[in-house]
């Protein structure tokens, strides 16, 4: 029987500044755009990791050793790098994860700005120093934790890693990363990237596979601190056993974003900020809009909405979604939210590409009607969907909003500052957004959500992350004896 033809080489895991070869079960690495195999990418066993682990362990001393401002010159190099194979990078995103090129490039920006921050890290994390008694001064130290890991998701192969990478990195410690199975192409070249901007051997490696791996991550002696990017579901189980095993965790989980709109909000820029937000990167984002909840009279920003979501056309300006499995259950969200009585605006199942038959496509959907009590309105669907609900009152439509066990996003669309004002105060999300449909902040400003969109302290990015990849040396210094002495010296 002939062997199918792989588009790339073999995915392999990378320990010790080396690409390594892997025995045992490999999963077929597809292209949601079209069913297209890729690759193939190693399921590998704990052996594996306890290798990335001993390399890590190895590199560290001498890396954190290294000054930051010596550190940050090879991340500037990398930097530098992935504006040189933007393209290149574009492209396997493209490929891999489905979404449409522009949106592939916009991942490949926001990594770049990403380690811009990290570059500029010395020049944030100064330890202070203070005369505390005559003759007797008190600094602090930033110090790195040692081995630390991180386990990504499929819907950003290229900027959640970069969340993480450049932080950890620039701080001193040495990295395990565990990328999504189903997006191992652009984790396997930025290692290539890492190594030709000058990273030592060791202090960067990648350990592929499945559920095994991210126990061994949450369980390993060696490892002290995780993040981790996901579903609510996974995020839970890996701070629990991560923290049960007394590492560090930072986990985050999905949303259930709300978008709520006033009668007396713009109604071009409204509608526009709704559609790109609940339809961007195929609706396969934890800060993608999927609830919009109108208060009083807003039919006619419902219909610019159906216009401006007819004017996005799958396989065009609208990637597709990960796989045969997540379509499917995309469609059923919308099928079993039209027998409980919602309303179907615009219809995207069953959408076939021409040319393109064996991807996954699901195209922008817009459902009207919908009541709070419905599955389409609480769970995260991850698809280009709009469940819009309709409250009479302001308060009614926060309460709303206030009820999501998530907590990522909220945004309203207004032209009162003072019921902008309002709802900013009221909702309960770690991300606030006034007539922006995808309210994330940008560097310095930190990435993370609230309630079961976020498992630990801090957030996962910016400033905050300072505090999350390294822990605080305390030194008290006397030199001189003969200084006048009281109770604290």
């Amino acid at each position: 029987m002939a062997t199918a033809t792989l588009k790339f080489p073999e995915v392999k895991n990378y320990i010790k500044g080396h690409f390594v070869d892997s025995s045992g079960e490999k999963m077929d690495v597809v292209s949601p755009l079209n069913g297209e195999l890729l690759s193939k990418v190693p399921v590998s066993d704990i052996d594996a990791l306890n290798n990335a682990v001993a390399a890590a362990q190895q590199a560290f001393p001498s890396w954190s050793a290294t000054p930051i401002k010596e550190r940050v010159q090879i991340l500037f190099n990398y930097r530098t790098l992935l504006q040189k194979y933007k393209a290149e990078l574009t492209e396997l995103i493209h490929l891999e994860n489905g979404k449409i090129k522009s949106e592939a490039e916009a991942e490949v920006d926001k990594a770049i700005e990403l380690t811009e921050f990290a570059v500029s890290l010395p020049q944030l994390i100064p330890g202070e120093i203070l005369e505390v008694s005559q003759g007797v001064d008190c600094k602090t130290e930033k110090i790195p934790l040692g081995v630390v890991a991180s386990i990504t998701p499929f819907n950003f192969p290229c900027m959640v890693p970069n969340w993480t990478i450049p932080n950890i990195l620039a701080l001193g410690n040495c990295m395990i990363l565990k990328p999504s199975e189903r997006v191992p192409l652009t984790a396997h070249r930025l290692a290539a990237i890492l190594k030709e901007a000058g990273l030592p051997d060791g202090v960067f490696n990648i350990v592929n596979g499945t559920k095994e791996i991210v126990e061994g991550i949450c369980d390993h002696p060696g490892i002290k601190a995780v993040s981790f990017v996901g579903s609510t579901k996974v995020a839970k189980i890996v701070y629990q056993r991560s923290t049960n095993n007394l590492k560090r965790c930072l986990a985050l989980g999905g949303a259930k974003n709300h978008l709520l709109v006033l009668p007396d909000a713009q109604v071009e820029m409204t509608a526009s900020n709704i559609t790109a937000s609940m339809s961007g990167c195929a609706g396969q984002r934890c800060m993608a809009a999927s609830a919009m909840v109108g208060v009083g009279e807003i039919d006619h920003i419902i219909e610019k909405v159906c216009e401006e979501a007819r004017k996005i056309v799958p396989g065009k300006n609208l990637g597709s979604v990960i796989s045969k499995e997540a379509k499917e259950r995309i469609e059923k969200y919308i099928t079993d939210a039209e027998k409980a009585g919602a309303k179907i605006l615009v219809d995207g199942r069953n959408t076939v590409v021409d040319g393109m038959e064996g991807g996954f496509y699901v195209g922008p959907t817009v459902i009207d009607h919908v009541t709070p009590d419905m599955a389409i309105a609480k769970d995260e669907v991850f698809g280009p969907v709009l469940a819009i609900m309709r409250t009479k009152t302001l308060d009614e439509a926060i309460a709303i909003e206030n009820n999501s066990t998530y907590g990522n996003a909220a945004s309203v669309f207004t032209q009162s500052g003072g019921l902008a004002k309002y709802v900013a105060e009221k909702a309960s999300a770690g991300m606030i957004g006034v007539n922006i449909g995808v309210p994330v902040p940008r560097e310095p400003f930190s990435f993370g959500g609230w309630n079961e969109s976020r498992f630990g302290a801090g957030d996962i990015t910016g400033k905050s992350a300072i505090e999350f990849w390294t822990q605080m040396k305390k030194t008290t210094i006397k030199w001189n004896p003969e200084a006048r002495t009281n109770w604290m010296s």
